[in-house]
């Protein structure tokens, strides 16, 4: 029994810490380029899914307490190298872009239509790239009427 609670543990300890460095990357160099206003701690909060924490707590775990020593190091190590990779800026922004970016919609208030790119969508608001205006907008997602 503790040698399933160890790989239970030891999975959440490798996952938290891959998890952690994932999302200082996107806020570093898709986040924070894009002028977003949002705190580190809010967007980790907001943009985790249980669902793959605990999945890939489960697997990591059971790879480093029962695989092989050197399969575990392999797979561990290159999940690192992938994680720190968005340390990079250029792999960063990629990512960023990839996971929060529509581009090309059209989004309508009760005031004024946009046409551009959807940069990032928090709870509360919506940050879009006008094309006309070459700006970024904070829209208020309750005075949304329409994305298309």
């Amino acid at each position: 029994m503790s040698k399933i609670i160890q790989m239970i543990l030891s999975g959440i300890f490798f996952t938290f810490i891959l998890d952690f460095f994932l999302f200082l990357g996107l806020k570093l160099n898709y986040i924070d380029a894009h002028q977003i206003d949002i705190y580190y701690n809010a967007f980790f909060a907001y943009n985790q899914s249980i669902v793959l924490f605990v999945l890939f707590a489960l697997v990591i775990g059971f790879i480093v307490m029962y695989a092989d020593t050197r399969l575990a190091v392999i797979t561990v190590g290159t999940l690192f190298i992938m994680v720190f990779a968005t340390l990079i800026p250029s792999v960063g922004s990629a990512l960023g872009s990839f996971l929060f970016m529509k581009k090309g919609i059209t989004v309508a208030t009760d005031r004024f239509t946009y046409h551009g790119d959807l940069l990032y969508s928090g709870r509360k608001k919506v940050w879009f790239y006008d094309l006309e205006l070459k700006k970024v907008i904070i829209l208020d997602k309750n005075k949304i009427q329409g994305e298309y």
